[in-house]
């Protein structure tokens, strides 16, 4: 069985490419929100295409990433033969994508009110096809545990990203005047965000060269396909409402809102949110090495044990990072333009609806390991049916404000299915009470820190620090008999003067 301690070192691995490479491209977020002034709605022209490319994205891959480790991860199954298939049909759907776009750009674009900036429909069609034919290349690399290739190709794209956006924001602008530069238009800063992502993005499909030559057109299996679509049509459904949990707000607001102000306040928003976003990369990070774990020991025994384990040791970390972003917000809050700061008070909502979706996945596997995908299709859009209502109730009322509420409603309610309905049918011995016990005590530490408001920056950051590190004693404390196993297992494995060493033969 795959260990935890095997799930430890590749979400180590994965996070290279999340949480450190999402971490050098914040590096964007103030230089996006600092060129480009928060009162021209820019930023949330960026914030609503990223928000419909997203759930592209989902449409096209069709659920075939959890799909294809389902089928690879059978007793006799031809590996090659299920990655070909799959990246066939992605593959397909995705080039049919794009043609279509190309070829109906104008309406497309009149219809999201980006008449006057058809180029940028066009630019983001190509880029969410590579990224879905990518998805399952990327989804092969796990499923191998290639995890530093696949580090590597994800920190390239990123590194490459921030150089080139560096140049356009920073450099170009001073040397705008030379012969060399006609091509630089410094009144689409926009339009240079999207045309650097597709040219990032071709450059990885490059590095992954080499797994193509295991594609092959004669192991495109149609009987296999068909028996993967049966098992993915319930994975479609559950990523749209999914993602429509993530992105539905960010492409309601301009509609819900008169146009100039809605991309206004969706800007404001949406730069705010990037500093929840800590979340959504622990999240993320987990899920690249807790998909093929537990698919990978789903015959063993312990394998619930081990989920229950991993579940709240997630719980107990996130919300250690929700108290280190709280406690610490006078920091986090430079990496956006003061002009965008009125959004602030949605940060700790996002981050808590972060921190519900990444308990969701973690329940999701009872439905995933029996194949009965379709229960995650109709937990999924029961919470995105409240989030939107919410959405189209408040908004006009609260604005941005009632995005962030509705995205926590939303992600209750998938919780709380989930959890309800997975115990009476696959239970998993979750230690429920415990991991409550440490969400209420991070609230009420992160009330604490709200107490410190009106004094000196130097005292509030002193008292957040305090605070966290109540929080990391008394989850010291609590943990206390599986620190002292682990401990205990370190002591044995290290070896004394008594310990007899292996001979080690000579070098010839």
């Amino acid at each position: 069985m795959p260990s935890l301690k095997k799930l430890l070192s590749d979400s180590v691995v994965y996070g290279l490419s999340s949480i450190v490479g999402r971490f050098l491209n914040y590096l964007l977020v103030p230089l996006y929100t600092y060129r480009i002034a928060a009162s021209t709605g820019g930023y949330g022209v960026v914030t609503n295409i990223y928000a419909y490319t997203a759930l592209a994205l989902v449409v096209l891959t069709f659920g075939m990433e959890t799909t294809f480790f389902y089928f690879s991860s059978r007793e006799g199954a031809d590996r090659r033969r299920v990655f070909s298939t799959a990246l066939g049909a992605v593959g397909a759907v995705s080039a049919l994508f794009a043609l279509a776009v190309m070829l109906f750009t104008s309406p497309i674009a009149t219809f999201l009110g980006y008449a006057d900036h058809p180029d940028y429909i066009r630019t983001m069609s190509l880029v969410v096809a590579l990224d879905a034919f990518q998805a399952i290349l990327f989804a092969r690399l796990r499923q191998e545990g290639r995890a530093w290739k696949f580090a590597g190709l994800k920190l390239g794209f990123i590194l490459l990203s921030i150089g080139l956006n560096l140049f356009i924001f920073l450099v170009a602008p001073s040397i705008a005047d030379h012969p060399a530069m006609r091509w630089y238009n410094p009144s689409d800063p926009v339009g240079y965000i999207f045309r650097i992502n597709l040219l990032c993005t071709a450059l990885v499909t490059l590095g992954f060269l080499p797994e193509l030559r295991d594609f092959s057109l004669h192991l495109l299996d149609r009987h296999l396909l068909r028996r993967m679509l049966r098992y993915t049509w319930p994975l479609l459904l559950l990523g749209l409402v999914g993602i429509l949990n993530q992105v539905a707000d960010k492409i309601l607001l301009p509609w819900l809102l008169p146009a100039g102000e809605g991309r206004v306040q969706l800007g404001m928003y949406g730069a705010c949110v990037k500093i929840a976003m800590i979340m959504a990369m622990i999240t993320q990070a987990f899920r690249y090495a807790y998909e093929p774990f537990v698919f990978g020991s789903s015959r063993d025994r312990q394998s619930k044990e081990a989920q229950a384990t991993a579940t709240k040791y997630f719980v107990m970390f996130t919300l250690l990072a929700f108290l280190v972003v709280m406690c610490y917000m006078d920091l986090f809050k430079h990496l956006i333009s003061p002009d965008y700061w009125e959004a602030l008070p949605a940060v700790p909502i996002v981050m808590a609806a972060e921190i519900l979706m990444g308990v969701y996945f973690n329940l999701s596997f009872w439905y995933k390991l029996s194949g009965q995908t379709w229960w995650g299709a109709a937990m999924s859009a029961a919470g995105s049916v409240a989030m939107i209502v919410l959405n189209i109730l408040l908004v006009p009322r609260m604005g941005y404000m009632a995005c962030a509420w509705a995205g926590l409603a939303g992600y209750a309610v998938c919780v709380l299915l989930s959890y309800s309905i997975g115990q009476r049918r696959n239970p998993v011995p979750y230690p429920t009470a415990t991991m409550l016990l440490y969400a209420a005590l991070a609230l009420a530490l992160y009330a604490l820190s709200r107490l410190s408001a009106p004094l000196a920056l130097g005292w509030r950051l002193l008292i957040g620090t305090a605070l966290i590190a109540l929080y990391l004693g008394i989850a010291a404390y609590g943990e206390r008999a599986a620190l002292a196993r682990i401990l205990a297992r370190l002591r044995h494995s290290r070896p004394t003067a008594d310990t007899p060493q292996p001979t080690q033969s000579p070098k010839l």
